[in-house]
C-alpha cells in the first residue's frame, strides 16, 4: 500500500513538471512574439527615419554643388 501511495507521488510531481514547464514555453512564446513585433516597429521607423535624413543631406549637397558650378 505505501509503494502504491510513493508511486502515485512521483506521478502527479511529474505531472507537475510538465505543466510548468508547458507554462514556461507558453510565456516564452508571447514574450518573443511582443519581442518580435517591437523589433520590426523599431525597423520600419529607423528605416524611415534613415531615408528622410538621407534625402534632405543629398538634396542640401545637390544645392551646394549648383552654387559652386
Amino acid at each position: 500500500m505505501i509503494r502504491k501511495f510513493l508511486k502515485e507521488e512521483k506521478a502527479q510531481g511529474a505531472i507537475e513538471y510538465i505543466l510548468l514547464a508547458g507554462g514556461i514555453i507558453v510565456a516564452a512564446v508571447v514574450i518573443f512574439a511582443i519581442y518580435s513585433q517591437m523589433t520590426s516597429s523599431a525597423a520600419t521607423k529607423l528605416n524611415t527615419t534613415t531615408q528622410n535624413a538621407s534625402s534632405k543631406m543629398s538634396s542640401k549637397i545637390n544645392s551646394a554643388l549648383a552654387q559652386m558650378g
